[in-house]
């Protein structure tokens, strides 16, 4: 790394990383429109009560229940992450679409409040549903400019993340079960 690279601040970093990602993707785009459909794949195997291992590329973590829905509460709960995840796309599309717009963001900062009636998990009432009814966000904003374009950088962020589309819009999924034996 230069000393230039260096010495750059938060900001700074930020703003040269976002720049040079677009920068790569367009340039990527352009030459192989193909290149622009990802796939994840993420591998997870049962442990203990219901706490599973998740492996997704190079990076491992562990989900887990409470007690009171049959767990060791060795890590958070898959609904938690669901939540987690819905906040760290938030704050990547705001970062980016921030510097997109010219939209100065110091700090940005979210709460998520997901509701869930277990009557639905556990089959007790088949009229609700097994995951949230709603989700509430709290987004806090520190920086310098205007209500009216903090409102802009919203509905540019409601607009584009993914984790939020995924929660907003129903997703096919497709399931098979194999026999291993």
């Amino acid at each position: 790394m230069s000393n230039a690279a260096s010495t750059l601040t938060v900001s700074e970093d930020r703003a040269q990383r976002l720049q040079e990602a677009g920068k790569g993707w367009g340039e990527r785009i352009s030459a192989a429109p193909q290149s622009a459909k990802l796939t994840f794949t993420v591998e997870g195997e049962g442990f203990d009560s219901v706490a599973s291992n998740i492996v997704s590329g190079k990076h491992t973590f562990q989900v887990d229940e409470p007690a009171a829905l049959g767990g060791n509460d060795v890590a958070a709960s898959p609904v938690e992450y669901a939540l987690g995840a819905l906040i760290s796309c938030q704050v990547v599309v705001y970062r980016l679409y921030a510097q997109n717009l010219g939209i100065q963001v110091d700090e940005v900062k979210i709460q998520a409040n997901g509701h869930l009636d277990v009557r639905g998990l556990f089959g007790i009432d088949k009229s609700i549903r097994p995951g949230f009814s709603s989700v509430e966000l709290d987004i806090q904003i520190t920086g310098p400019e205007s209500a009216e374009r903090y409102e802009e950088l919203r509905q540019a962020v409601d607009a584009h993340c993914p984790v939020l589309d995924l929660f907003a819009n129903p997703v096919p999924v497709t399931t098979a079960v194999s026999i291993a034996s």
